[in-house]
């Protein structure tokens, strides 16, 4: 049964299912007995949901035997990131302050799998409040790559994407503020796909800097990411940012290849600096060569901008953090210090933030306040936003002229557990080429490169807003190069 789960993809799950070749509850069982023998050695899980999962199977082999129509995610066991709600159990975020919350209402991508029918097997590792490129910084456990045990799976969402690369999930939901999707699954060789912000909802999934976070899929295809794509976006009241844009479904899943070829793909000269390694660029050049084969068309391009990407993300990224962390102060929402008297107002805060946060989260609360502070908002603050817009500005010239952005994922390869944690600036760099995107609220995806020996290598597509189906499309017809 273990080397059917290597196999699985929601596709092949779906068709073995309603032809009957299994049962939902089967599987379900298979995944949960190899994550009690795998996921010792890979941490991928912070809390298994067992019997829920058992229930919301066997409703999906119950449904099939009835002979009703069952759509592709019934009995489908998805992982999921744990900063994201899910009714009555924990959502920590992978920190100590929130260790004993439990969730008392669904996240909108929750109960949008819900009604399709998804098996959720448990919450994953993460970066604490999402804040990390190598999941080392949960407050819970280290997460290791599964191709490499002395390697991180990236991060922030590498418990999700360590599940779905490890055989442990079918498919996961991440958080993307600054790549935290796209990063960790270029680490384990799988897909991460982030769409345009606005496009999934955000409501009950613990903030970080909402103004780039956005919640997408991690699987083995690209066809997968698109199923779960369809399944979770639309616009809901719950979330004033999110968007009424209709979707194709059809286009999403059987995009043509006619339209394909008609599209233009741009390859930025500042993705390709020094710093990146020598492996990664012949990678990168490899998919670039493959997709060729396809009679898609390539131009240079030039994002000139792109270059002032991480400076400007660290100014308004810490500063919508120390925002949104206010609220966990041990009185509204977070676990209260023991012992702390109840005199002292500031003395409380105090306490309850210095041992509830890790140093990480504390670092970039300590600089977003900075940014914010009196004096400085317009020293830093206001300037990042200008750039931000100049960002913005140079993708939307790019796309007069192309369809699609390609590029490498990250500078490097997985990197070794504890190579970066003692120098946060080198961490922040594993993010540089993915920053972008965020800033422009752009859809993007990671793509593993075929053929890679080794550590894996992703690739990234760019897309115009709402145009996800570009991306997903040529990745979908890349997996199809024989």
């Amino acid at each position: 049964m273990h080397a059917t789960l290597h196999n699985l993809t929601i596709k092949k799950f779906h068709n073995g299912l309603v032809k009957k070749e299994f049962k939902a509850l089967e599987i379900i069982e298979a995944y949960f007995d190899y994550i009690e023998d795998r996921d010792k050695e890979i941490g991928a899980y912070l809390h298994l949901m067992k019997n829920d999962a058992f229930k919301r199977a066997e409703a999906a082999d119950i449904a099939v035997a009835k002979g009703e129509e069952v759509g592709m995610l019934a009995g489908v066991p998805m992982a999921i990131k744990d900063n994201m709600l899910i009714e009555g159990f924990p959502a920590t975020a992978a920190s100590k302050i929130l260790k004993d919350y439990k969730a008392s209402y669904d996240a909108t991508v929750i109960s949008k799998l819900k009604e399709a029918g998804t098996v959720f097997l448990g919450k994953t590792n993460m970066d604490e409040f999402a804040m990390g490129s190598s999941t080392e910084n949960s407050a819970f456990q280290k997460t290791k790559n599964p191709h490499d045990l002395e390697r991180v799976p990236g991060g922030s969402s590498g418990g999700s994407a360590a599940a779905v690369a490890g055989h442990m999930a079918v498919a996961a939901l991440g958080s993307d503020t600054g790549g935290s999707i796209r990063q960790p699954a270029h680490c384990v060789g799988i897909v991460g796909f982030k769409p345009t912000y606005g496009a999934v909802s955000r409501h009950g999934l613990i903030a970080m800097a909402s103004s780039l976070d956005q919640i997408g899929p991690l699987t083995k295809t690209v066809e997968d990411a698109a199923i779960v794509f369809s399944a979770i976006t639309g616009k809901d009241s719950f979330d004033a940012t999110s968007v009424d844009t209709k979707y194709d479904s059809e286009e999403l899943l059987n995009p043509k290849l006619e339209k394909i070829r008609e599209m233009t793909i741009g390859v930025p000269e500042e993705y390709f600096v020094t710093g990146l390694e020598k492996e990664v660029e012949e990678a990168v050049n490899q998919a670039i060569k493959d997709l060729e084969s396809l009679k898609i068309k390539f131009k240079k391009i030039s994002l000139p901008h792109s270059k002032y990407a991480l400076s400007c993300y660290y100014i308004i990224m810490p500063a919508e953090v120390s925002s949104n962390l206010a609220r966990f102060d041990g009185i509204r929402y977070g676990k209260r210090a023991y012992g702390v008297g109840e005199g002292n107002l500031l003395e409380l805060y105090r306490k309850n933030k210095s041992q509830g946060f890790g140093p990480e989260t504390k670092r970039r609360v300590t600089l977003g306040t900075f940014v914010l502070s009196s004096g400085y908002y317009d020293a830093y603050y206001s300037k990042a936003q200008k750039v931000r817009a100049l960002i913005r500005k140079d993708f939307d010239e790019a796309f007069k002229e192309v369809d699609v952005i390609l590029g490498p994922v990250a500078p490097t390869r997985a990197f070794k557990l504890g190579e970066k944690t003692g120098d946060p600036l080198q961490m922040y760099l594993s993010d540089v080429l993915t920053i972008p995107a965020n800033l422009a609220g752009l859809p993007a995806i990671s793509i593993p490169v075929r053929g890679v020996e080794g550590l894996p290598v992703g690739f990234q597509l760019i897309g115009k807003p709402w145009h996800e189906a570009d991306i997903l499309g040529i990745g979908q017809y890349y997996e199809r190069i024989s």
